[in-house]
């Protein structure tokens, strides 16, 4: 069948606390969320593997608190007396390590935020001691915040993350397809992603519906 072209429609991730399906991955970390706004410190690191749910959390938190959300990446130090007057998530720390400037400016606004008396949420992969951070100051904060853990997920809550993503994509696949690829597929969050994006694309391109047929192809793709 030769290869058609066809809209793409928009990617809407559903990031409420309802849409946030709770499993023995995560349950520690959301509640530690839950704690808010009694954390030691008044600080939480929020970590976990890629697509293991932590936008989701940082959202969900955010929405509880009415805090800003910021990547790492574009804080600045001019926005760091506005941003320390309420409470404040700042995504993927990690990226900016080699980045002498931002982690700077995120030291002057872990500490000015926490001596407004507000709260901080921090997020990224891996543990924070293998984050690479050059600013020395900046990295003894980051070891000595309290830790909240998403962990590698279970048949469930993969099966589940599978379908959010095709949901949120606008996809509905035959029900026999997530528990093919939750079977045969690379378990991971990462890989999870990757499948869905993947099956969208085939999908689109040939305008066919995602069927079990169609995810095979794809798993023999990635072999």
């Amino acid at each position: 069948m030769p290869e058609q072209l066809s809209l793409t429609l928009p990617v809407r991730p559903a990031l409420g606390r309802d849409d946030f399906f709770v499993s023995p991955a995560n349950v520690m970390a959301l509640g530690l969320i839950d704690m808010w706004p009694n954390w030691p410190g008044s600080k939480l690191l929020l970590v976990g593997p890629k697509g293991s749910g932590k936008t989701h959390l940082t959202h969900v938190w955010a929405t509880q608190s009415n805090a800003v959300i910021l990547d790492a990446r574009d804080l600045s130090e001019d926005r760091i007396p506005d941003l320390a007057k309420g409470p404040v998530a700042v995504e993927n720390v990690p990226d900016i390590a080699g980045d002498v400037a931002a982690q700077k400016a995120l030291f002057h606004l872990h500490n000015l935020t926490l001596a407004e008396g507000n709260t901080l949420l921090l997020t990224g992969a891996g543990e924070p001691n293998h984050w690479q951070l050059e600013l020395p100051d900046l990295q003894s904060r980051m070891q000595g915040t309290t830790v909240a853990a998403l962990e590698q997920p279970d048949d469930i809550l993969l099966s589940v993350i599978m379908a959010k993503q095709f949901a949120d994509r606008q996809l509905t696949p035959h029900p026999d397809t997530i528990p093919y690829l939750v079977k045969n597929m690379d378990r991971s969050f990462e890989g999870a992603r990757r499948l869905v994006e993947a099956l969208d694309r085939l999908s689109l391109a040939e305008q066919r519906p995602i069927t079990r047929a169609l995810a095979k192809r794809v798993l023999d793709a990635t072999v």
